[in-house]
């Protein structure tokens, strides 16, 4: 089956994901766009009313048209050549494919787009926040503050270990993975992200760490 793979970046509503941590596949069947830690939308063909290109400030792209109510009616990939990219979609056969999908493949879709397009789940989302902010305020706690004398930065320092660990714990422990992701999502969908997340907070980390007290 033809199949393109295109890498750019996205915008779902209001999220951005820039280049290149979005990823577009489209088949005859099926077109994904998974924009890592902003979503994962899958779409079949008869989710899709029309593909036309679209211009932001300082970037182009492809505005996918949809019937998903599971997902922001605003779905953009950003690339470089939005007409190509049409022409290569069209090429595919997904913007005319009216057969019936496989069974399988359809149930697939579905199930997937019911679950929304953000991976991780809500109430793990937000502890994360809430820890993170927390982390990041305990430099003006007086319990910290009485026992941080010389490390001005001990709060970022502690909310960037914990990005670090977490993002470690996801790449490692499928039991993290499970507790962390939404059911059917998998560490593919979130991967680049948690790579960039972990050598950011490494050198972050770093950084701060050998900065003089």
């Amino acid at each position: 089956m033809y199949e393109i793979k295109e890498t750019g970046g996205a915008k779902i509503g209001m999220a951005h994901a820039s280049w290149p941590f979005a990823t577009l596949k489209v088949t005859r069947d099926k077109l994904e766009l998974n924009a890592s830690i902003i979503g994962n939308l899958q779409f079949r063909p008869t989710d899709v009313i029309s593909i036309e290109p679209c211009g932001q400030i300082f970037k182009n792209g492809i505005k996918i048209n949809h019937l998903v109510k599971a997902y922001n009616s605003q779905v953009i990939f950003t690339t470089s050549n939005p007409g190509g990219l049409i022409h290569q979609i069209e090429q595919t056969g997904f913007l005319s494919n009216k057969d019936p999908l496989p069974a399988h493949l359809d149930m697939e879709i579905i199930a997937a787009q019911s679950k929304g397009g953000f991976p991780i789940k809500t109430p793990v989302a937000i502890a994360i926040v809430i820890i993170w902010n927390i982390l990041i305020l305990s430099n003006f706690f007086p319990f910290f503050k009485a026992g941080a004398k010389g490390f001005p930065f001990l709060g970022a320092q502690l909310a960037l270990g914990f990005i670090l660990m977490l993002s470690v714990a996801l790449i490692v422990s499928e039991p993290v993975r499970n507790i962390v992701l939404k059911e059917g999502r998998t560490l593919k969908d979130i991967k680049t992200f948690v790579y960039f997340l972990m050598f950011l907070s490494a050198i972050m980390l770093i950084c701060f760490s050998i900065i003089p007290h």
